[in-house]
């Protein structure tokens, strides 16, 4: 082989690993937008995450905020609904169908995991009944003395945990804290 021939097979490859990269390059620049454009807008990522101010909610009432396109129930609950809800057994419970394999807030139906703080005074919920997507009425509603769906007849408790009627899980509960006199969503 020839000093030619090896300096000419060299030549070769580089053109073709230019053309590959070059090739690669393009293809990049042309899928690219393609995908960015799945990414949300900056108006839905704006409503993902907001605050609360929370420091005028008294105990028993409740605060409805919009997020996400949903209704938010923030509820400062009174002592005789944080008993009530805590009286409760887990097993005298209609089965969360959610559940069963949920991964996350609120999966698990006991009162003190349904809350935000440890005294159980603060419950935030999303206010959208899980049968078929309805606005339950809340403040002592139902017959269990939390919320109640006059749509379908769906009854939850104090925790908004479903207790009677056709909808399958509790009411959800989204990501939340506090800060300072804020609640944060999101």
């Amino acid at each position: 082989m020839s000093h030619a021939e090896d300096h000419e097979g060299t030549r070769r490859d580089f053109l073709y690993y230019a053309t590959a990269g070059a090739g690669a390059v393009t293809a990049g620049a042309a899928i690219w937008p393609l995908v960015d454009q799945m990414n949300p807008s900056a108006d839905v990522m704006a409503l993902s995450s907001i605050r609360v101010d929370i420091s005028g909610v008294e105990v028993g009432t409740q605060l409805t905020v919009k997020w996400l396109g949903k209704p938010v129930f923030i509820r400062r609950r009174t002592p005789e609904e944080i008993e009530a809800g805590r009286a409760v057994s887990v097993d005298d419970l209609t089965i969360d169908q959610g559940a069963q394999n949920a991964n996350k807030p609120g999966a698990d139906a006991s009162d003190e995991n349904r809350t935000l703080d440890e005294a159980g005074e603060w419950l935030v919920m999303v206010g959208v009944c899980t049968h078929l997507g309805c606005v339950p009425i809340g403040d002592g509603a139902g017959e269990f003395g939390g919320w109640f769906c006059p749509c379908h007849g769906s009854h939850y408790d104090t925790a908004g945990r479903i207790r009677k009627g056709p909808a399958p899980r509790n009411l959800d509960v989204p990501i939340a804290a506090f800060d300072g006199d804020e609640l944060v969503l999101g």
